[in-house]
């Protein structure tokens, strides 16, 4: 198996939000796909975020692109002043929810689409969560914050209430990891 020769590539859109480009291919059995589009964003951070008190952090959240109130974990794009990904999603959970975390553990990366999206998802867990009340929270995306206890995010999550794909396999990697997978 061999990569496919990019025989050419036209920039559409080019902003802080997104890179649109339209490519031509040739394949390895010398065929051309065209036209070809790569989707690029900024890399995401997203965590399971759990206060000392073991009551899980989630928002709800209005997404233009289904029209729909939403909940989903804390998280955000990737700054490209971040010097670590642990920073960026330290400055996310800060500036969302308010809140610092003893513990931040690294999960993984996945990627939303790999087959036109050049950005992936990087995945945390954060543990022992307390508000900062010096805290300066970001109000650009009306964010509301909700803490669930244990059994009411389970429920929420078997209940599909997330439906942000990303987000749904940070949940899993982090039920993994806190060995506590639900199985139906």
């Amino acid at each position: 198996m061999k990569k496919w020769e990019l025989l050419h590539s036209e920039q559409l859109i080019k902003d802080k939000w997104s890179d649109v480009r339209k490519n031509s291919y040739k394949k390895n059995d010398g065929s051309v796909i065209e036209p070809f589009y790569i989707y690029g964003f900024p890399d995401y951070a997203t965590a399971l975020a759990i206060t000392k008190r073991g009551t899980v952090i989630v928002e709800r959240i209005y997404r233009p692109g289904i029209d729909e109130i939403i909940l989903e974990l804390p998280g955000g794009c990737v700054d490209p002043t971040d010097t670590m990904l642990e920073t960026a999603i330290e400055r996310e959970l800060l500036e969302e929810t308010g809140y610092k975390f003893e513990q931040i553990e690294y999960l993984g990366k996945i990627s939303p689409n790999p087959n036109t999206n050049t950005n992936v998802m990087h995945m945390f867990l954060a543990t022992g969560g307390e508000e900062d009340p010096t805290a300066v929270r970001d109000t650009e995306e009306e964010v509301e914050v909700l803490e669930l206890e244990w059994d009411q995010f389970i429920e929420d999550f078997k209940s599909q209430r997330f439906v942000q794909s990303m987000q749904t396999s940070t949940i899993l990697y982090a039920l993994m990891k806190l060995n506590k997978l639900i199985v139906y």
